[in-house]
């Protein structure tokens, strides 16, 4: 869902503007309502079917008017014994005129309606694995009270429109229904009666549209998996035509599109810009998995877009939010999250795949991706708090965080690409997307982990823990040297903007440049003040840290420093030591962090003295130092201080 269309009076760095795009697109979904939202958790035994079809009939009499008509038939297969009773989701402020079941009209006295919940008794016992159907028959004004409109009416130039946007909670605001994140509809057909000056967009494919008494039906058929949500109808005085796009495997897809008229050309002129990105996300992961029917845009005056299954209702034409929306195709429609707590399945997916448009110069802004990413960067840590992982599905403002759930999730997986490399990470989503059991289905953030660590060949969970489910980011001191053999020394200092995560283990990209030659270097920081030893074969004039942003960090620093050995204002003693060592300095110095390591190199000891008073002593223990020679070292911010110590 929902990158929302940004008017930009004046110019400002392309770092602050994408930032402020993504903020501005869930900023104004959550505006649009703060009322909490109660996820439900269907245990109940008359939630206990599996839906297979929806057969939706809605009557629009008048579009100036906000109300639906309506009759719905499900098909469903019982999946449990002893069913002998069913329940929809159904606010309680629409109208139940009957029931219908076997062609019998079910008691009045039958019909539960509480707690934005239907609930009818079956005048049989349906045995499990049993296949059966049921039609409600209803009324009512919509009233959106647990999401972003569910069912609006409204104008534009004039033309009156209805058009509905059910993510997350809202299905049941409009028609009764199944909103669980765990059961899709094998398939629906939708039915739109309306005046016959309007069209009507919905999911699928347009079958018919039939005129009777001024009034005309259209029919749209979907013949795939379908969560409640995603299910959506848009009915105005539309213009429409169609583009169309060949994928590198030989199917033609067909993009409808229904535009306003006062928008058509505009519009004809930016939707063909939404062609090349199908191929493109077809060859990174998989052709477009409802190519046999279409894709759309339907234009709608929501300020954003919204990923219906095969027609995602737009409020303009950008390339950010035609990018963002289409690849919801894959990630949120085809694989849904399987709970609102692993939203970044959908929308940091989206966000990142719109990102994956800028690597591959598709988008018309200008923006390179390293500035795309530095955009995002800099949304993340304006905060230096909150976890990708929701853990408060009630709350709608955590739930579609732009900063955390959009940015912060395109940026884990930027930054897991990064770690277990490209090979790893597009076969492991790739495989992520066709295992059987996700595909056309819901998904955990534990399914896509599964994938992408088959691939790269060991876990990560302590990667995860950190990014998914941890807190905040780390903020990186790093110090290098350079000696007359052209050696590289380099050490790495880490502090972290939440105490919920104890230390990120990343590989840290440094770019070193010489009057010639330049290159960049990852270094796999597993442990702080971790000291590095590289053989280079330039001299370095400059370094930068992460020079193409592509980890999540703020304020962090590298700096050249010269390293005095055996300097001749510290004394050690005594020195060989056995319990104790007392370091004596004859100036007072204010070291960052204070390092013990052996002859390989290997910290054994590391002190943050960063937040420490000036000293002019320091003493530390040798209990747990094995025998053998040891090198003490005092990073001061433009220089190394380092001694030698023996432990007997």
């Amino acid at each position: 869902m929902k990158k929302v269309k940004t008017f930009i009076i004046a110019l400002f760095s392309v770092f602050i503007l994408n930032a402020q795009n993504h903020y501005n697109c869930s900023q104004r979904k959550i505006n649009k309502n703060t009322h909490s939202f109660n996820e439900a958790k269907y245990k109940k035994s008359e939630f206990a079917y599996d839906v297979k079809h929806y057969n939706l009939e809605f009557l629009l009499e008048d579009l100036t008017k906000k109300y639906i008509n309506g009759k719905i038939t499900t098909l469903f297969e019982v999946k449990s014994t002893n069913f002998n009773q069913i329940a929809f989701d159904l606010a309680d402020n629409m109208t139940v005129d009957s029931v219908i079941f076997h062609e019998n009209k079910i008691e009045s006295n039958s019909i539960l309606q509480e707690n934005n919940e239907l609930i009818i008794n079956l005048p049989v016992t349906l045995l499990n694995e049993t296949l059966d159907s049921i039609s409600v028959f209803y009324q009512g004004v919509p009233d959106p009270t647990e999401s972003f409109g569910s069912f609006e009416q409204t104008t534009h130039e004039g033309s009156p429109i209805i058009w509905t946007l059910s993510e997350p909670y809202g299905a049941k605001d409009w028609w009764p229904c199944k909103q669980s994140l765990n059961d899709k509809a094998d398939s629906i057909d939708v039915f739109v009666t309306n005046e016959e000056a309007y069209k009507a967009a919905s999911n699928g494919l347009l079958i018919s549209e039939k005129i009777n008494n001024g009034m005309k039906t259209a029919h749209w058929k979907h013949k795939h998996p379908i969560t409640a949500y995603l299910i959506a109808i848009a009915v105005t005085n539309y213009s429409s035509y169609s583009d169309f796009v060949t994928l590198n495997t030989g199917e033609e897809v067909e993009v409808l599109n229904y535009v306003f008229p006062e928008y058509l050309s505009t519009a004809k002129e930016n939707t063909p810009n939404v062609l090349d990105v199908i191929k493109l996300y077809s060859d990174l992961f998989l052709p477009y998995p409802y190519h046999n029917e279409k894709y759309g845009h339907a234009q709608f005056s929501w300020g954003g877009g919204m990923e219906h299954q095969t027609m995602s209702f737009m409020v303009s034409f950008s390339h950010h939010l035609m990018a963002h929306e289409l690849a919801h195709q894959w990630f949120g429609d085809f694989v849904t999250c399987g709970s609102w707590e692993h939203i970044w399945l959908n929308e940091g997916f989206a966000t990142y795949l719109d990102g994956l448009t800028h690597e591959h110069n598709l988008n018309d802004d200008g923006v390179n991706f390293s500035s795309w990413k530095a955009g995002l960067i800099s949304q993340i840590t304006s905060e230096p708090d909150g976890s990708v992982w929701v853990n408060d599905t009630t709350d709608i403002w955590r739930i579609f965080s732009s900063r955390l759930s959009y940015s912060k999730g395109a940026m884990v997986l930027h930054m897991l690409r990064k770690k277990i490399g490209d090979d790893a990470f597009f076969q492991g989503i790739q495989n992520y997307l066709t295992d059987p059991d996700i595909a056309n289905g819901y998904a955990l953030t534990s399914d896509l982990q599964v994938h992408l660590e088959e691939t790269y060949g060991s876990s990560l969970q302590e990667f995860l823990n950190d990014w998914f489910y941890g807190e905040g980011y780390p903020i990186y001191k790093i110090y290098y040297s350079q000696n007359q053999k052209e050696q590289l020394s380099l050490n790495i200092n880490q502090i972290q903007s939440h105490n919920s995560v104890s230390f990120f283990e990343m590989l840290v990209p440094i770019k070193f440049s010489g009057t010639e030659k330049d290159t960049i270097i990852w270094f796999n920081n597993t442990e702080n003040g971790q000291q590095f030893n590289v053989d280079l074969d330039f001299v370095i004039t400059t370094a930068q840290f992460d020079p193409d942003n592509d980890i999540v960090s703020k304020g962090s620093s590298i700096s050249r420093i010269n390293i005095v050995n055996e300097d001749g204002t510290v004394f050690l003693s005594p020195n060989p030591a056995e319990n104790n060592i007392k370091v004596i300095f004859i100036e007072k110095i204010k070291p960052n962090n204070i390092i013990i390591s052996d002859t390989k190199g290997k910290i054994i000891k590391f002190f943050d003295t960063s937040n420490n008073n000036p000293l002019y002593e320091f003493e530390f223990n040798l209990k747990d130092f094995a025998k053998g020679l040891y090198f003490i070292s005092f990073y001061e911010d433009d220089k190394i201080i380092t001694k030698k110590f023996i432990k007997n």
